[in-house]
């Protein structure tokens, strides 16, 4: 059914607006645990631009099953201010610091909180999803070799991923989906 849904706002254009437009930069913030509504809605009170990415997900009680909305980054938002006035944000109840690279601050990059506008308003099945990189130890938890370890040795478009298995003191390649494998976890 073409043309159902409306097309999602390009991301180059999104760019384009933000960055023609003087704003202070988007920076990540650490905040207790289950309380990040509440600090969301602090920093917008106080007149901060703050985005706190949510997802649909259920929960199923003793008694019934229900519909929320909950951080797609448990215990993070983001916030836009000036670095060299802190305080503000800092002293925010429920806000624990700002993300830092070492000592300073990291500013989120405008294109990954565009991004993340995007896949968050297009009305899209979104869950949090184990970040995986080539090379990286995983463990198969679905399908027929669930509890196999490997490697990623390669990621083949949005679902398949090739993993380096070792067996009988060879090396296999075998292609899974990306919904199977999960980081090995030390």
């Amino acid at each position: 059914m073409a043309g159902a849904y409306p097309e999602p706002p390009k991301l180059n254009k999104l760019l384009e607006i933000s960055q023609s437009l003087p704003q202070l930069p988007w920076y990540a913030l650490r905040v207790k645990g289950r309380h990040e509504k509440s600090v969301a809605k602090a920093l917008r009170d106080q007149g901060y631009a703050e985005f706190l990415p949510l997802y649909t997900s259920t929960s199923q009680w003793s008694d019934r099953v229900r519909v929320v909305e909950v951080p797609l980054f448990p215990g993070y938002l983001f916030c836009r201010f000036d670095w060299k006035e802190p305080l503000p944000v800092l002293r925010t109840p429920g806000v624990i610091d700002v993300v830092k690279l070492g000592r300073l601050p990291h500013a989120v990059d405008e294109g990954e909180i565009a991004a993340l506008h995007i896949a968050v308003s297009s009305g899209l099945l979104l869950q949090p999803w184990p970040f995986l990189k080539e090379g990286q130890q995983v463990v198969i938890q679905e399908g027929p070799l669930r509890n196999v370890e490997g490697y990623l040795a390669e990621i083949r478009g949005d679902r398949k991923l090739i993993l380096s298995i070792t067996l009988l003191q060879r090396s296999v390649a075998v292609c899974v989906e990306r919904a199977w494998v999960r980081p090995l976890v030390a």
